[in-house]
């Protein structure tokens, strides 16, 4: 159900919208309408323990849908406004349902007495996924990300496992779980529990709720990558040598050593696996790379822990590579995550021709695993494929798609224990098996296919069994509905659109993501295969196409005009041949190990890819133009995902019109009130400053090769007005063997959990020595071997002389300023945007500064071209709910006024009366939501 807002403001807000001091009905803040984040649904749905109520999370809304399935036949009851980008509920009674606010930070508790509101909020750490309760007491279980500003907040002081998340520290757990009593009135944590992996996801629990279980999402596979820099020069693999440190590397690149026309290919590093039998790091030709790894990677993935006492009983690896979701056999209390297994350790796309290997078509295996008796046991739910007949090709089989799942999410088990249900994402089908056969894996899924339920709508991402009535509720997130679903039939009986605010171009383009049905040739690969969410896997992949052709970049570059002098080039000790061919503007198709990077804030950044290599497009387009650089991307539908019918033009362009809307979330480093810490405000001013941080700051120099050097923020361009944040768009020489592109700065907080790195003669900084157990296997720069931004910090382009490079006084200090001021970068929204609080009778000493800090914000001006080409927009705009007269009423601050607007009309109504409200008993919820959206968001209420 989508309604343009003017319909929704004249239908919904009659007699009168707000009227501000001059007449006009309007935001408070001129930014857009909506906008998108693209957050991964968890949870979705859930029941009430009579049965009598559905409960839905409206992700775009920002709500939670409630419908009356009493009878049988689902209706709609009514919304609750929530926090921004809500992705899981959870109902621990008939009178209450919580619910996790992905972009809020916040999990709103939602109660169903009389008129349903949020009676309190509970702020949590940085992007919180899933929720469970479980123990005695009741406690509620909320999993996070390891960081966020709640954890520093001085009201957690004495709460255990709170404090410093220790972003710059080896071998810190960076899962966070968040136990709070649930029927307690305090709003902070019990306790702050921390697992061995990375950023958590899904919660499960054992039939008996004594214990919990937590997963890892994107937990990683035990692959890292080897530095160009200890890797032997040329293309012999069989041909040692001995390192700067004096230890060996087993030979050069494995090759080819040419792309099929004959062009030579740049010196490149290689992504190496870790083998539990030999317990050996080793590459494709089994070749031993312990010398060049210095960390070791434990892959524990789900954890175990009690309920009551908190403390950690168990421990699994190897569960998967992006772990989704998990759910409990009530039997047998056998645990099933659903997962997807990358297969990134596996060289190139394209036809795989003159290589002989290729990863198309074969990115990452849909799996369920099973954890039982100890054992950790992957099932393949696609194993009918053969990944060795690419789309196309002789003998490959159209059809085997049809039996395919691709993205599993949620799971659902029966009460009997005997059958599993499995959301397929990325295949608009629910996945149905005996539970039997996917524990002994005799499963065969071409005749298990036959009971799989399709549904419409495309997406589910959510699944609740109504067993008594024989139904299955499934929520479909590309048309945001409810679908109702016979399970004797597997047929789908009824649809409920639940209200949508995305345009229509949202809307258009977002199956082009993750449908693998009609985009891939065998059902399972899509571009979400990688980009979860429209976001990064946390892993490098080696995506050189040796049977593609050299091009030509049309991109500028920064040190450029030394790459035409051979003998500056010799000067400075340049031991390569740029990009394999010599020639700067070239992009060899063969380009090794690259992270995965976000589809997120794509918008102004200009060319894709590490290197800007989708940058060409047809004659007189700009090499800065994102919506054609993305367009290039169909290539990738084919040679990647191998799709035997590629998306059409207008297709592509309504992927490109929707991936360029999605934005990525604050930074939850940066201070709430955008301020900067002493560090980082030394950090910052250097960045800003005249002082060149990289190249020769000489006259002769600029005279023999153009511009030499250039400060940090005439390369990492720090300018929101443009949308520039840390890339202006070019690219540059960084005496390395590739040209690269300057690449944006937002999500280094996000890159967070690899150290340890062997000396390499681009970094200065030592070898890192063996530093244990680790999160991740890649880290920063563009092929993630750069442990820490403290070690990029020390490349060679930056080293300290009298007038350029990082200050001589003191130039490791200054290193550690800036990683605190890079891990806080600015980024297109405020870190205000999402928080809230819940001022009620009891909690005025905490709340009511936290009120006037988001009031303060919505009144500060912020620069954001995602925001406003134009002009500046305010930090956030301020609504306000709570229960008056029978019925819940929005309202919206007028930070100009001091006063907020009643949404239906009604007097415009102050801070003390709403704190007078508060202290009567009722509850007032305030939200910081996006600048322009205060219109658009009341309406939808």
């Amino acid at each position: 159900m989508r309604i343009a807002t003017s319909l929704l403001i004249a239908v919904l807000l009659v007699p009168a919208v707000w009227l501000f001091s001059d007449g006009r009905a309007t935001a408070s803040s001129a930014g857009p309408e909506f906008v998108a984040f693209e957050s991964g649904q968890v949870r979705p749905l859930a029941m009430s323990p009579d049965g009598r109520t559905l409960f839905a999370v409206n992700t775009p809304n920002g709500t939670l849908e409630i419908f009356d399935i009493a009878t049988g036949n689902p209706e709609w009851k009514g919304r609750v406004p929530v926090g921004l980008e809500p992705v899981a509920v959870a109902a621990p009674s008939n009178d209450e349902v919580w619910v996790v606010n992905h972009v809020s930070d916040s999990v709103s508790v939602v109660s169903l007495r009389d008129v349903p509101h949020v009676s309190r909020t509970l702020l949590v750490g940085d992007e919180p996924r899933d929720i469970v309760f479980a123990g005695e007491p009741s406690r509620a279980f909320i999993t996070t990300a390891h960081r966020g500003q709640r954890r520093t907040d001085p009201a957690l002081a004495n709460v255990p496992g709170a404090g410093d998340p220790q972003l710059t520290t080896p071998g810190i757990p960076r899962a966070d779980v968040w136990v709070f009593d649930s029927a307690s009135a305090l709003d902070v944590p019990v306790r702050i529990l921390s697992f061995f992996t990375d950023t958590p996801r899904a919660l499960a629990l054992s039939p008996d709720k004594r214990t919990v279980y937590v997963a890892g999402f994107k937990s990683g596979n035990q692959t890292t990558t080897v530095s160009d820099g200890r890797v032997c020069p040329g293309f012999d693999a069989n041909r040692p040598c001995r390192m700067r440190d004096g230890s060996m590397s087993p030979g050069g690149n494995p090759g080819p050593a040419t792309n099929a026309k004959g062009d030579p290919a740049p010196e490149t590093g290689l992504i190496v696996k870790f083998n539990n039998e030999s317990g050996h790091w080793e590459d494709e030709l089994k070749r031993v790379w312990d010398s060049a790894v210095r960390f070791t990677l434990p892959d524990t993935d789900v954890f175990a822990f009690d309920a009551d006492t908190l403390m950690q009983k168990a421990e699994y690896a190897h569960a998967g590579t992006t772990l989704f979701n998990m759910a409990a056999n009530p039997v047998s209390g056998a645990i099933y995550v659903s997962n997807t297994e990358a297969f990134n350790h596996k060289r190139f796309e394209g036809p795989g021709k003159f290589a002989g290997q290729t990863v198309q078509g074969h990115l990452a295996e849909s799996r369920v695993t099973v954890i039982a008796g100890g054992q950790v046991t992957p099932r393949h739910l696609n194993k009918h494929l053969d990944y060795n007949k690419l789309a196309g090709s002789p003998g490959f089989d159209l059809s085997a798609r049809d039996h395919s799942l691709s993205t599993p999410l949620d799971l659902a088990v029966s009460a009997d224990g005997q059958r599993l249900y499995v959301a397929a994402f990325g295949s608009s089908k629910v996945g149905v098996f005996p539970t039997a056969s996917i524990e002994d894996g005799s499963f065969d899924p071409r005749t298990a296919s036959e009971a799989y339920i399709p549904v419409s709508g495309g997406g589910p991402s959510g699944i609740v069994l109504d067993e008594p009535r024989g139904l299955l509720y499934v929520l479909t997130r590309f048309d945001n509905s409810v679908k109702v679903v016979e399970l004797e039939s597997r047929r789908e009986v009824s649809s409920l659109p639940m209200l949508n605010p995305e345009p229509e171009s949202i809307v258009a383009g977002r199956a082009l993501l993750y449908d693998a049905t009609r985009y891939s040739g065998n059902g399972e690969a899509s571009c979400a295969s990688c980009h979860q969410f429209g976001d990064m896997d946390d892993l490098a992949w080696d995506l050189g196409n040796p049977d593609g052709a050299v091009a030509r970049s049309p991109i500028p570059i920064n040190f450029g005009g030394f790459l035409t002098n051979p003998l500056l080039l010799q000067l400075l000790g340049f031991p390569y041949k740029l990009n394999g061919s010599g020639k700067p503007d070239d992009f060899h198709p063969m380009k090794g190990p690259f992270t995965t990077q976000t589809l997120r804030g794509l918008r102004y950044s200009g060319a894709m890819h590490w290197r800007g290599d989708r940058s060409v497009g047809p004659a007189g387009t700009s090499a800065f133009d994102a919506n054609i650089s993305f367009l290039n991307f169909i290539g990738a539908f084919q040679d990647l995902v191998g799709s035997p019918d590629p998306p059409t033009s207008a297709e592509m362009q309504a992927f490109a019109s929707f991936q360029l809307q999605v934005l990525p979330p604050p930074n939850p480093v940066r201070n709430l009130d955008n301020s900067l810490t002493p560090a980082q405000k030394r950090a910052a001013d250097f960045y800003s400053g005249t002082r060149p941080a990289a190249g020769i700051n000489s006259p002769l120099a600029d005279a023999l090769g153009g511009k030499a050097s250039f400060t940090c923020n005439e390369c990492h361009e720090l300018n929101p007005a443009k949308g520039f944040y840390g890339t202006g768009g070019n690219q540059s020489f960084e005496n390395l063997p590739q040209i690269v592109k300057i690449p944006h700065l937002r999500n280094m907080y996000a890159k967070v959990g690899m150290f340890g790195t062997p000396q390499v003669s681009f970094f200065d900084a030592p070898d890192s020595g063996a530093m244990g157990k680790q999160i991740r296997g890649f880290g920063f720069t563009g092929d993630g071997s750069a442990d820490t931004l403290f070690r990029f910090m020390t490349a060679s382009v930056f080293r300290p002389t009298s007038n350029s490079g990082f200050p001589q006084n003191n130039p490791d200090g200054m290193r550690r300023d800036m990683e605190q001021f890079m891990l806080a970068f600015d980024t297109d929204l405020a870190p205000i945007v999402g928080q809230q609080v819940t001022l009620t009778g009891n909690n005025g000493a905490f709340a009511n500064p936290r009120v006037e800090l988001l009031l303060q914000r919505a009144a500060a001006p912020f620069y954001s071209r995602a925001l406003n080409a134009s002009a500046p927009v305010m930090e956030c705009e301020v609504v306000a709910h709570t229960v008056r007269e029978g019925r819940l009423r929005p309202f919206l601050y007028d930070p100009a006024a001091k006063r907020f607007i009643a949404a239906d009309g009604g007097e415009p109504v102050t801070e003390t009366e709403f704190r007078a409200w508060a202290a009567s008993g009722q509850a007032v919820t305030f939200t910081a939501i996006t600048p322009g959206s205060g219109a658009r968001y009341l309406a939808a209420q």
